[in-house]
Protein backbone atom coordinates (compact mmCIF):
# COMPACT_ATOMS: atom_id res chain seq x y z
CA UNK A 1 0.00 0.00 0.00
CA UNK A 2 2.80 2.34 0.96
CA UNK A 3 4.58 1.50 -2.31
CA UNK A 4 1.48 2.40 -4.31
CA UNK A 5 1.20 5.70 -2.46
CA UNK A 6 4.87 6.41 -3.04
CA UNK A 7 4.51 5.74 -6.75
CA UNK A 8 1.45 7.97 -6.87
CA UNK A 9 3.31 10.79 -5.14
CA UNK A 10 6.27 10.30 -7.46
CA UNK A 11 4.03 10.39 -10.50
CA UNK A 12 2.37 13.56 -9.26
CA UNK A 13 5.77 15.13 -8.67
CA UNK A 14 6.89 14.17 -12.17
CA UNK A 15 3.66 15.54 -13.59
CA UNK A 16 4.14 18.80 -11.71
CA UNK A 17 7.82 19.31 -12.47
CA UNK A 18 8.41 17.29 -15.64
CA UNK A 19 5.46 18.33 -17.82
CA UNK A 20 4.43 21.45 -19.64
CA UNK A 21 1.06 22.46 -20.96
CA UNK A 22 0.49 24.05 -24.35
CA UNK A 23 -1.74 27.06 -23.76
CA UNK A 24 -4.67 28.27 -25.84
CA UNK A 25 -3.51 30.18 -28.90
CA UNK A 26 -0.20 28.31 -28.98
CA UNK A 27 1.16 25.22 -30.67
CA UNK A 28 4.00 23.11 -29.29
CA UNK A 29 6.87 21.28 -30.96
CA UNK A 30 8.94 18.59 -29.30
CA UNK A 31 12.72 18.81 -29.34
CA UNK A 32 14.51 15.54 -28.67
CA UNK A 33 17.49 15.08 -26.36
CA UNK A 34 19.56 15.15 -29.56
CA UNK A 35 18.24 18.71 -30.26
CA UNK A 36 16.37 17.50 -33.32
CA UNK A 37 12.87 18.80 -34.10
CA UNK A 38 10.31 16.04 -33.98
CA UNK A 39 7.64 16.01 -36.70
CA UNK A 40 4.10 16.95 -35.80
CA UNK A 41 2.58 19.59 -33.59
CA UNK A 42 1.45 19.53 -29.98
CA UNK A 43 -2.02 21.06 -29.82
CA UNK A 44 -3.35 23.57 -27.26
CA UNK A 45 -4.39 22.05 -23.93
CA UNK A 46 -2.05 19.05 -24.14
CA UNK A 47 0.39 18.12 -21.35
CA UNK A 48 3.82 16.99 -22.53
CA UNK A 49 6.77 15.62 -20.57
CA UNK A 50 10.01 17.56 -20.62
CA UNK A 51 12.18 15.25 -18.54
CA UNK A 52 13.68 13.92 -21.75
CA UNK A 53 14.02 16.58 -24.40
CA UNK A 54 12.03 19.79 -24.40
CA UNK A 55 8.86 21.38 -25.74
CA UNK A 56 8.90 24.71 -27.54
CA UNK A 57 5.72 26.75 -27.70
CA UNK A 58 4.76 29.07 -30.56
CA UNK A 59 1.98 31.70 -30.45
CA UNK A 60 0.06 31.27 -33.69
CA UNK A 61 -3.06 33.41 -33.33
CA UNK A 62 -3.20 37.18 -33.89
CA UNK A 63 0.48 37.92 -33.46
CA UNK A 64 0.99 41.69 -33.30
CA UNK A 65 4.00 43.25 -35.00
CA UNK A 66 4.61 46.87 -34.00
CA UNK A 67 6.85 48.87 -36.33
CA UNK A 68 7.75 52.42 -35.28
CA UNK A 69 9.92 55.36 -36.29
CA UNK A 70 9.79 54.73 -40.03
CA UNK A 71 10.93 57.64 -42.21
CA UNK A 72 9.97 56.82 -45.82
CA UNK A 73 10.25 59.26 -48.72
CA UNK A 74 6.97 60.62 -50.08
CA UNK A 75 6.01 61.19 -53.71
CA UNK A 76 7.05 64.85 -53.41
CA UNK A 77 10.55 63.68 -52.31
CA UNK A 78 10.11 64.91 -48.74
CA UNK A 79 11.18 62.56 -45.94
CA UNK A 80 8.44 61.77 -43.45
CA UNK A 81 9.19 62.60 -39.83
CA UNK A 82 7.56 59.48 -38.39
CA UNK A 83 5.19 56.66 -39.39
CA UNK A 84 4.08 53.89 -37.01
CA UNK A 85 1.97 50.84 -37.82
CA UNK A 86 0.83 47.48 -36.51
CA UNK A 87 0.63 44.29 -38.56
CA UNK A 88 -1.38 41.33 -37.28
CA UNK A 89 -0.64 37.86 -38.66
CA UNK A 90 -1.52 34.23 -37.96
CA UNK A 91 0.44 31.02 -38.34
CA UNK A 92 -1.18 27.85 -39.70
CA UNK A 93 -1.02 25.48 -36.67
CA UNK A 94 -0.26 22.53 -38.95
CA UNK A 95 2.82 24.26 -40.39
CA UNK A 96 4.55 25.15 -37.12
CA UNK A 97 7.01 22.25 -37.03
CA UNK A 98 7.91 22.67 -40.71
CA UNK A 99 8.47 26.42 -40.40
CA UNK A 100 10.67 26.11 -37.35
CA UNK A 101 12.69 23.21 -38.71
CA UNK A 102 13.28 24.47 -42.24
CA UNK A 103 13.27 28.28 -42.20
CA UNK A 104 16.20 30.46 -41.29
CA UNK A 105 16.20 31.10 -37.55
CA UNK A 106 16.72 34.79 -38.29
CA UNK A 107 13.12 34.83 -39.55
CA UNK A 108 11.87 34.14 -36.01
CA UNK A 109 12.21 35.89 -32.65
CA UNK A 110 11.93 34.76 -29.03
CA UNK A 111 10.20 36.59 -26.20
CA UNK A 112 9.58 35.36 -22.65
CA UNK A 113 10.11 31.73 -23.53
CA UNK A 114 7.90 31.71 -26.63
CA UNK A 115 9.16 31.60 -30.21
CA UNK A 116 7.31 33.90 -32.58
CA UNK A 117 7.55 32.22 -35.95
CA UNK A 118 8.27 34.44 -38.98
CA UNK A 119 8.09 37.58 -36.83
CA UNK A 120 11.26 39.19 -38.22
CA UNK A 121 10.28 38.13 -41.72
CA UNK A 122 6.93 39.93 -41.41
CA UNK A 123 8.65 43.01 -39.93
CA UNK A 124 11.01 43.30 -42.90
CA UNK A 125 8.28 42.76 -45.48
CA UNK A 126 5.99 45.25 -43.75
CA UNK A 127 8.70 47.92 -43.69
CA UNK A 128 9.46 47.42 -47.38
CA UNK A 129 5.76 47.60 -48.24
CA UNK A 130 5.37 50.83 -46.26
CA UNK A 131 8.28 52.48 -48.06
CA UNK A 132 6.71 51.51 -51.40
CA UNK A 133 3.29 52.76 -50.35
CA UNK A 134 4.67 56.12 -49.19
CA UNK A 135 6.10 56.76 -52.66
CA UNK A 136 2.58 56.82 -54.08
CA UNK A 137 1.41 59.90 -52.12
CA UNK A 138 2.56 63.41 -51.30
CA UNK A 139 3.46 63.89 -47.65
CA UNK A 140 0.36 65.92 -46.82
CA UNK A 141 -1.94 63.48 -48.66
CA UNK A 142 -0.98 60.33 -46.77
CA UNK A 143 -3.28 60.85 -43.80
CA UNK A 144 -6.27 61.20 -46.13
CA UNK A 145 -5.27 57.98 -47.92
CA UNK A 146 -4.52 55.92 -44.83
CA UNK A 147 -6.96 53.12 -45.67
CA UNK A 148 -5.64 52.78 -49.24
CA UNK A 149 -2.09 52.55 -47.87
CA UNK A 150 -3.10 49.86 -45.37
CA UNK A 151 -4.72 47.81 -48.13
CA UNK A 152 -1.68 48.16 -50.37
CA UNK A 153 0.71 47.09 -47.59
CA UNK A 154 -1.39 44.04 -46.70
CA UNK A 155 -1.59 42.98 -50.34
CA UNK A 156 2.13 43.58 -50.88
CA UNK A 157 3.09 41.37 -47.94
CA UNK A 158 0.64 38.70 -49.09
CA UNK A 159 2.16 38.81 -52.57
CA UNK A 160 5.65 38.26 -51.16
CA UNK A 161 4.41 35.36 -49.03
CA UNK A 162 2.86 33.78 -52.12
CA UNK A 163 6.08 34.15 -54.09
CA UNK A 164 7.97 32.43 -51.25
CA UNK A 165 5.35 29.63 -51.08
CA UNK A 166 4.44 30.77 -47.58
CA UNK A 167 0.86 31.88 -48.22
CA UNK A 168 -0.43 28.61 -46.76
CA UNK A 169 1.67 29.05 -43.63
CA UNK A 170 1.39 32.75 -42.77
CA UNK A 171 -1.72 34.92 -43.13
CA UNK A 172 -1.78 38.71 -42.78
CA UNK A 173 -5.11 39.58 -41.14
CA UNK A 174 -4.75 43.31 -40.53
CA UNK A 175 -2.55 46.34 -41.17
CA UNK A 176 -3.16 49.45 -39.08
CA UNK A 177 -1.24 52.70 -39.61
CA UNK A 178 -1.33 54.40 -36.22
CA UNK A 179 0.62 57.57 -36.93
CA UNK A 180 1.57 59.65 -39.98
CA UNK A 181 3.70 62.73 -39.32
CA UNK A 182 5.18 64.79 -42.20
CA UNK A 183 8.48 66.62 -41.86
CA UNK A 184 8.37 69.92 -39.94
CA UNK A 185 9.50 71.83 -43.04
CA UNK A 186 6.57 70.43 -45.03
CA UNK A 187 4.09 71.41 -42.31
CA UNK A 188 5.61 74.91 -42.07
CA UNK A 189 5.40 75.38 -45.84
CA UNK A 190 1.79 74.21 -45.87
CA UNK A 191 0.89 76.61 -43.06
CA UNK A 192 2.62 79.48 -44.87
CA UNK A 193 0.69 78.67 -48.05
CA UNK A 194 -2.59 78.64 -46.14
CA UNK A 195 -1.79 82.01 -44.56
CA UNK A 196 -0.89 83.48 -47.97
CA UNK A 197 -4.15 82.21 -49.48
CA UNK A 198 -6.14 83.61 -46.58
CA UNK A 199 -4.43 86.99 -46.90
CA UNK A 200 -5.10 87.01 -50.64
CA UNK A 201 -8.75 86.22 -50.07
CA UNK A 202 -8.92 88.98 -47.46
CA UNK A 203 -7.49 91.50 -49.91
CA UNK A 204 -9.97 90.35 -52.55
CA UNK A 205 -12.77 90.97 -50.08
CA UNK A 206 -11.39 94.42 -49.30
CA UNK A 207 -11.14 95.32 -53.00
CA UNK A 208 -14.66 94.10 -53.68
CA UNK A 209 -15.93 96.03 -50.66
CA UNK A 210 -14.25 99.23 -51.82
CA UNK A 211 -15.62 98.74 -55.33
CA UNK A 212 -19.14 98.27 -54.04
CA UNK A 213 -18.82 101.35 -51.84
CA UNK A 214 -17.64 103.46 -54.82
CA UNK A 215 -20.57 102.21 -56.86
CA UNK A 216 -22.94 103.06 -54.03
CA UNK A 217 -21.58 106.60 -53.64
CA UNK A 218 -21.75 107.18 -57.40
CA UNK A 219 -25.33 106.00 -57.44
CA UNK A 220 -26.19 108.32 -54.56
CA UNK A 221 -24.57 111.27 -56.37
CA UNK A 222 -26.54 110.58 -59.55
CA UNK A 223 -29.69 110.16 -57.56
CA UNK A 224 -29.06 113.47 -55.74
CA UNK A 225 -28.60 115.37 -59.01
CA UNK A 226 -31.76 113.84 -60.41
CA UNK A 227 -33.65 114.76 -57.26
CA UNK A 228 -32.56 118.43 -57.39
CA UNK A 229 -33.50 118.70 -61.07
CA UNK A 230 -36.85 117.11 -60.31
CA UNK A 231 -37.51 119.48 -57.43
CA UNK A 232 -36.63 122.52 -59.57
CA UNK A 233 -38.90 121.36 -62.37
CA UNK A 234 -41.70 120.65 -59.89
CA UNK A 235 -41.36 124.12 -58.36
CA UNK A 236 -41.49 125.79 -61.76
CA UNK A 237 -44.59 123.77 -62.60
CA UNK A 238 -46.27 124.75 -59.35
CA UNK A 239 -45.54 128.48 -59.99
CA UNK A 240 -46.85 128.20 -63.52
CA UNK A 241 -50.04 126.59 -62.30
CA UNK A 242 -50.44 129.22 -59.65
CA UNK A 243 -50.07 132.08 -62.12
CA UNK A 244 -52.48 130.41 -64.47
CA UNK A 245 -55.07 130.09 -61.75
CA UNK A 246 -54.55 133.68 -60.59
CA UNK A 247 -53.16 132.63 -57.22
CA UNK A 248 -49.79 134.24 -57.79
CA UNK A 249 -49.16 137.94 -58.52
CA UNK A 250 -46.71 138.36 -61.33
CA UNK A 251 -43.96 140.89 -60.78
CA UNK A 252 -41.75 141.71 -63.71
CA UNK A 253 -38.21 142.45 -62.57
CA UNK A 254 -35.96 144.12 -65.09
CA UNK A 255 -32.72 142.41 -65.91
CA UNK A 256 -30.82 145.45 -64.70
CA UNK A 257 -32.85 145.82 -61.55
CA UNK A 258 -29.76 145.91 -59.31
CA UNK A 259 -28.21 148.59 -61.48
CA UNK A 260 -31.35 150.76 -61.31
CA UNK A 261 -31.37 150.59 -57.54
CA UNK A 262 -27.76 151.71 -57.41
CA UNK A 263 -28.36 154.74 -59.73
CA UNK A 264 -31.33 155.98 -57.82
Amino acid sequence: MRRVMSLTILAAAILATGCTRVETGEVGVRVGFDKQIKPGELMPGSFNQVLIGDVLTFPVKDVNVTIENMTPVAKDNSTMKDIDMVVVYNINPNEVSELYATKNRAFHTEYKGDVYLMYNYVVQNARNAMYKAARKYDALDMADNREEMETYIREEIARNLSEEKLDGSVTISQVLIRNITPADSVVDSANALVRAKNEYKQKEVEVQTAKKEAERMNALANQSQSSIAYMQAQAALNISEGIKNGKVQTIVVPANFNALMLNK
